[in-house]
C-alpha cells in the first residue's frame, strides 16, 4: 500500500498558519503547552519521513539541531529535536541544492512527478510541512490527510493554509482531540485523493 501525504500544522480558527509575515511557525497565538508539544513528538515519530518546503525547513534547521542537545531545554524539546533530526526528510527548493540531518533535496520545480514516485515507494503517512508545497500537492490529488492543531484565535490575516484553491475540498473527520489551553487536534482524510 502507499503511503500517505499527510499536511501537518498548527492553525487559528480562520485557517491561518501566520498572522505576521515570516512568523515562521512561531506566533504569539499558538497555544503550545507540554502536553500538546508530547503529542507532536508521538505524530512525528510515528512518520515514515518528512517533506518540508524551504521555508518550514530553514526554519526547523535553525531550531531542533541545537536544541536536541540543549540542557536547559526542558526533555520534550530535546527530544522532538532528536525526532526532527534524525527522521528521514526531503526538502523541496528552487534554490538549496544540499541539506543536513538526514536530508535530500529535490527542485521544486520537478516536486510533484518526485513526491509521487516517493508516495508509490513508501509505507506510512509521510508529513508535509509548508502551505506551497501542500497546495501544490492538493491540486496534483496527492494529499491524502489534514492534522491541524487549532488554536483558540481569529487572526483575520496572514498566511492561509492553503494557496489559492478554487475548487470545494471534501473531508471526512477521522480523529478529534481536546488539548489545554482549548488546543484542539483535528485529523481529516481528504475525498478524492489518488491512491
Amino acid at each position: 500500500m502507499p503511503g500517505r501525504f499527510v499536511y501537518w500544522m498548527n492553525v487559528s480558527l480562520d485557517l491561518r498558519i501566520e498572522h505576521a509575515e515570516d512568523e515562521q511557525g512561531g506566533g504569539s497565538w499558538m497555544r503550545i503547552g507540554e502536553s500538546l508539544h508530547h503529542e507532536f513528538n508521538a505524530r512525528a515519530r510515528a512518520l515514515s519521513l518528512m517533506v518540508q518546503g524551504r521555508t518550514i525547513y530553514e526554519t526547523m534547521e535553525g531550531f531542533w539541531p541545537r536544541a536536541r542537545d540543549d540542557a536547559s531545554l526542558p526533555g520534550f524539546l530535546r527530544e522532538y529535536g532528536q525526532i526532527w533530526t534524525s527522521m528521514p526528510k526531503v526538502l523541496v527548493s528552487r534554490t538549496r541544492t544540499s541539506a543536513e540531518h538526514n536530508t535530500r533535496v529535490i527542485n521544486a520545480d520537478d516536486a510533484v512527478g518526485a513526491l509521487a514516485d516517493l508516495r508509490a515507494r513508501t509505507e506510512g503517512d509521510i508529513g508535509v510541512g509548508g502551505a506551497t508545497l501542500a497546495t501544490a500537492l492538493l491540486r496534483a490529488g496527492l494529499l491524502d490527510e489534514l492534522l491541524l492543531f487549532t488554536h483558540p484565535v481569529i487572526l483575520g490575516a496572514g498566511r492561509p493554509l492553503f494557496d489559492s484553491h478554487d475548487e470545494p475540498l471534501e473531508l471526512d473527520l477521522l480523529e478529534q482531540v481536546r488539548f489545554d489551553q482549548g488546543v484542539t487536534l483535528h485529523r481529516y482524510a481528504v475525498r478524492g485523493s489518488r491512491a
